[in-house]
């Protein structure tokens, strides 16, 4: 399960209100950036019933709004551990137009954790990669990543990514790991998230490169 907050304010134990995304529009950073809608779910039974703060939406939404320079709406969610439910807020999220869903808890070994099960389930794309270099990045750090089982795909025009449970693990995932001075050692995951956005039909994702440098092949650069 996610040990992790609401961050915009949603209702404990309950979606966040549809009519709360323009709360959470970030102001435009200029006409030339693509606006984006990006879905952020958290799941976790204890958060969604008020036992304990949810911190995943606001690390979530903080790590985005640092990463893009994309005017950006998110749709918040705090849902419990339930894979019919978690499925539905999915498909809530790819036809509200979200490019980009980003989940976090549910993804261990534990019987209550059912997100990849979900997340498979409104698949028409698997997308491997995004696990594999997730857990490549937290073994890093403990030896346990290796029960981790996040799990990527493609729905419509929409990437779904499964994140860690801890805030730290999301960011570590996300931008990947860098030395003293800042240079990267191994690429975090989000560095290919603009680039598979592109490749579906989605809006073009421009990163700040000290946060997460994004790469994509010469001929798809929007000069």
């Amino acid at each position: 399960m996610s040990d992790t907050p609401s961050a915009a304010g949603p209702s404990q134990g309950a979606s966040a209100p549809s009519g709360g995304s323009a709360a959470h529009a970030v102001a435009s950073v200029g006409a030339k950036f693509d606006a984006i809608k990006i879905g952020i779910v958290s799941i976790s039974d204890r958060a969604s019933t008020g036992v304990y703060e949810d911190k995943g939406l606001p690390a979530l939404q903080e790590w985005l709004t640092r990463a893009l320079k994309n005017p950006i709406s998110f749709e918040p969610r705090l849902i419990p551990d339930e894979q019919a439910r978690i499925s539905a807020t999915l498909i809530e999220l790819v036809e509200a137009g979200c490019s980009l869903v980003l989940t976090t808890g549910g993804t261990g070994p534990a019987l209550r954790d059912v997100t990849p099960e979900a997340t498979l389930a409104v698949a028409h794309k698997e997308m491997p990669g995004f696990g594999e270099q997730m857990r490549q990045i937290s073994l890093k750090f403990v030896p346990t990543a290796i029960l981790s089982r996040q799990v990527a795909v493609i729905r419509d025009k929409s990437l779904i990514i499964n994140l860690p449970g801890q805030p730290k693990s999301i960011q570590e995932t996300l931008e990947g790991l860098k030395d003293a001075e800042g240079k990267s050692l191994m690429a975090g995951i989000f560095a290919a998230v603009p680039y598979c956005v592109d490749l579906i039909g989605g809006p073009y994702m421009e990163t700040n490169d000290e946060v997460c440098k994004a790469f994509r092949p010469k001929s798809a650069i929007r000069r």
